[in-house]
């Protein structure tokens, strides 16, 4: 069923509707307060502009695109595209962050032009994929984490010393775009840099099997023994399984590659609490640090949809571990009076899936957990995960939403509410797209049919073409050859 088929259908449901009209409001208020901005700040009703991206503009912009597209929110879409077409402007010189500039605008922008066929969306992606090349020129061909999107490089850190890691969830969440990049353009330079770092990483000794969450892009060596889900590892992991899902099912090293480290953090990281919740520890030189991250609580959502193409007799122990995962992040939200869950939650010194320390209560309205409840609700169709989400749309509106936008909160268990002063942009791409979907029909952007980026934008799925001559130039023919080359 087309996308806007679909939406004539369930607009007409209740919880669609609230999702439609949390989503008009935010968007509002970013237009009122801070247009042309990264991310709205609602106290102050200004915007803020996050260095992060390097001088580039409209980062909520850029990820509100397809959530505004799917929801049937035409006019808002339109406004959107109408300020990529006149005011992005690519000819920035400032450093930026090589991974949220690639899930953030390069996704975003792939994702629209998928959605909507509008060149303008192609044009841009191209442009922007090809600044962030400079960052490969490494001796290793390991990317730098920052970027000079006007080309200029080395980029130096303060004081004049080159920025000596890459960080693991950087360079390994490039993939899914750059593949597409190839196949748009028909290069095949972005698939050969992103499977030269695949290349690398077979190459090294991974402790127990596990991945280290730095590495030196000048070396190519680990820089420490420190493993983690969450913040640092987290979409690395994520990005294998889904390469694997968008070649429809032709990369069998990236099948190969999430297989192997799902079992090692399975056998190593995998704990029960003395109450009986499962979670996915940090692994620090051998010992284990027994805390969870918000962004961890991903892995129930990815663990399940890798569970149907495991190893024999695995399929049911993945949608386990992948349930009970998601069960526990929940239960790190029921336990706090807002219904919010922390950025980290502990499983020691009597903790159990709580947050004693103060300085890790905030909720910054990530969408991890409802990232899963959305996956799991299509793996299996249980009720609860419908029934959970809409405790976290309560919570948000709840607790969130004051009269300029929504904003995160300082401490989740606190009765006294205070405000961070920021609308995530990811807030308008992952949260409320999620949420949406959650309550959708399983046809709209159907799994079968699209994979999403670690930023929710969806990408299609590449189906195997029938005829050789159409192998030989598409990217899933290319992946195949580099696959054997490299």
């Amino acid at each position: 069923m087309e996308i806007m088929e679909c939406l004539e259908i369930y607009l007409d449901s209740s919880d669609i509707l609230v999702l439609f009209q949390m989503m008009k409001f935010a968007w509002d208020s970013y237009k009122r307060y801070a247009w042309g901005e990264n991310e709205l700040r609602p106290l102050s009703k200004n915007g803020n502009d996050d260095r992060t991206f390097g001088g580039l503009k409209g980062a909520s912009i850029i990820d509100s695109l397809d959530t505004l597209y799917i929801m049937g929110l035409d006019d808002e879409y339109q406004e959107a595209k109408e300020w990529v077409e006149n005011n992005l402007k690519l000819n920035v010189g400032g450093e930026a962050s090589l991974f949220e500039v690639n899930i953030r605008y390069v996704g975003g922008l792939l994702s629209a032009y998928y959605l909507t066929g509008e060149e303008v969306f192609k044009r841009k992606a191209v442009e922007l994929g090809r600044k962030l090349l400079p960052a490969f020129n490494t001796p290793t061909g390991i990317p730098h984490g920052v970027v000079n999107l006007a080309g200029s490089w080395p980029w130096r850190a303060p004081g004049g010393d080159l920025r000596r890691s890459s960080v693991l969830a950087e360079v390994g969440t490039l993939h899914l775009e750059f593949v597409h990049l190839s196949e748009l353009t028909k290069d095949s330079i972005y698939i050969e840099k992103v499977m030269n770092i695949r290349k690398h990483l077979n190459q090294l000794d991974k402790p127990h099997g596990l991945y280290p969450n730095a590495l030196n892009p000048v070396s190519g060596n680990w820089e420490q023994h420190f493993v983690s889900i969450g913040a640092l590892g987290d979409s690395f992991y994520e990005y294998l399984i889904k390469s694997y899902l968008m070649s429809d099912r032709t990369d069998e090293e990236a099948k190969k590659m999430y297989y192997d480290a799902l079992e090692a953090i399975d056998k190593n990281l995998v704990q029960r609490s003395p109450g009986g919740l499962t979670y996915v520890a940090e692994w620090r030189g051998g010992v284990l640090d027994h805390r969870m991250d918000h962004l961890a609580c991903f892995s129930g959502g990815m663990i399940g949809i890798g569970a149907e193409h495991g190893g024999p007799g695995s399929r049911q122990h993945q949608l386990d571990l992948a349930a009970n995962i998601t069960h526990t992040c929940h239960e790190a939200y029921r336990r706090t009076p807002t219904m919010l869950g922390p950025e980290v939650f502990r499983f020691d010194d009597g903790a159990e899936a709580t947050a004693p320390r103060v300085n890790e209560r905030h909720y910054l309205l990530r969408p991890e957990v409802v990232e899963s409840y959305m996956y799991m609700w299509r793996l299996t169709h249980d009720p609860k995960y419908r029934d959970w989400g809409w405790e976290v749309l309560e919570a948000l509106e709840q607790h969130c939403r004051i009269a300029t936008g929504f904003s995160g909160v300082i401490d989740v268990y606190s009765h006294m509410i205070q405000h961070d002063n920021l609308q995530q942009s990811f807030f308008l791409a992952e949260t409320l797209k999620y949420l949406y979907l959650l309550f959708s029909e399983d046809d709209l952007l159907s799994l079968e049919d699209w994979v999403f980026n670690t930023e929710a934008h969806p990408l299609p799925v590449i189906h195997r073409n029938c005829t050789q001559e159409a192998e030989d130039t598409h990217p899933v023919g290319l992946l195949a050859r580099l696959i054997g080359l490299l």
